[in-house]
């Protein structure tokens, strides 16, 4: 008994051909998730109801109201730092393209596309930081990538950019 194996056609060969074989999403780092922050939250506003209790023990109300003026200001300053976490980098490289999608505050996005054979990496390093900078340019066009991420993370996706740009511009994987 014999099966039947039909052959690709060229339009699913050409389309497995242009799937992305590096995809990357790059996000900032927060070292004070949610849970840690209410822990602060209420620490410092503890600490600050106490110490407004013996001002305002002591004849000096107004330092109460400069206490809760504190905690406000310092939830306002966490809430617009965890609204600029949530910007992101979306990179795929498949044999034909470079797309680069980055995702802003308030939903801003501005997406890239470059053609790999046309595209030059650069990446700067300091001696004693790593890579501080990485940047696509191609016929006048500047992206840079993952400004936001610290120098360990960014040395890390500096090697695997230039790897996949690498296996683009020889055919793919």
């Amino acid at each position: 008994m014999s099966e039947n194996n039909p052959k690709p056609d060229k339009s699913t060969r050409f389309k497995d051909a242009d799937q992305p074989f590096f995809k990357a999403v790059l996000t900032p780092y927060r070292s004070l998730g949610p849970k840690g922050f209410l822990i602060l939250m209420v620490c410092f506003g503890a600490v600050c109801f106490v110490a407004g209790l013996f001002f305002l023990s002591i004849g000096a109300w107004p330092v109460f109201g400069f206490f809760g003026l504190d905690i406000i200001l310092l939830w306002f300053a966490f809430s617009v730092n965890y609204k600029s976490a949530k910007i992101f980098e979306e990179v795929a490289i498949s044999r034909s393209e470079i797309s680069i999608r980055k995702v802003g505050p308030g939903k801003k996005y501005q997406e890239y596309r470059f053609n790999p054979f046309w595209v030059r990496l650069s990446v700067d390093r300091m001696e004693d930081e790593g890579v501080v900078r990485i940047e696509l340019t191609s016929r006048g066009d500047t992206v840079d990538l993952g400004n936001f991420l610290n120098p360990d993370d960014r040395t890390s996706f500096a090697g695997a950019m230039a790897n996949a740009l690498a296996m683009a511009k020889a055919g793919g994987v």
